[in-house]
């Protein structure tokens, strides 16, 4: 199904760029944007599609090593990771029934090769570079000021307390007393926890 871009817009809910697509009978749609998108290129969704940048293919006719975005967990649901500005996993290889990807946060994955993917780069690269430059900036964004937990009475932090600068204690904790830093929360018998390859870093 070939689609024709529209224009390239700005989202106020995401951190990347959408592009509005019409399709040939008429009816639009929004799509993520990958880098280097244009307006007047044709994107095209299927198995036989050409490996350019907003294509949409299975896994399965993709090649190893390919940088790919808007990816499936489960074939026919709908993309569900690999979606931030700037994102982009790369194919590893194929193994029995499954395809590895390597996601951004470096862990390797099994997929089901039927499951779709975008070819290419997560449009505006340099979000994460952005500096805000003044509060008044950071609260019309809907951001509110942050308080150090050191700062704050033991009743509404597990860092607060104590004469003078007391620091945070045993180790940095969470609002909820939780560990903060290097623990693994993740349930080790989460049902998609045999899918996963090799862990992040």
């Amino acid at each position: 199904m070939a689609a024709r871009v529209v224009g390239v817009e700005y989202d106020p809910n995401r951190t990347a760029n959408i592009a509005l697509v019409q399709y040939l009978d008429g009816q639009k749609r929004y799509i993520l944007a990958p880098e280097g998108l244009k307006t007047g290129q044709t994107v095209i969704s299927g198995s036989a599609a050409p490996l350019t940048a907003g294509n949409a293919l299975p896994l399965k006719a993709i090649p190893v090593g390919t940088p790919i975005h808007n990816l499936e967990i489960t074939p026919s649901r709908g993309a569900q990771v690999v979606r931030g500005a700037g994102a982009a996993a790369t194919i590893q290889g194929f193994e029995e029934a499954w395809a590895l990807v390597k996601l951004p946060s470096g862990e390797i994955r099994r997929f089901n090769p039927e499951a779709f993917a975008t070819i290419g780069q997560v449009s505006n690269i340099d979000w994460k570079n952005i500096n805000l430059g003044m509060a008044g900036r950071s609260r019309h964004m809907g951001i509110r000021p942050t308080v150090r937990g050191t700062a704050q009475n033991p009743r509404s932090h597990p860092h607060g307390g104590g004469e003078g600068r007391s620091g945070e204690g045993m180790h940095p904790k969470t609002p909820w007393g939780k560990s903060a830093r290097g623990t693994h929360t993740r349930n080790k018998r989460k049902h998609s926890a045999k899918l996963i390859v090799q862990r992040r870093k």
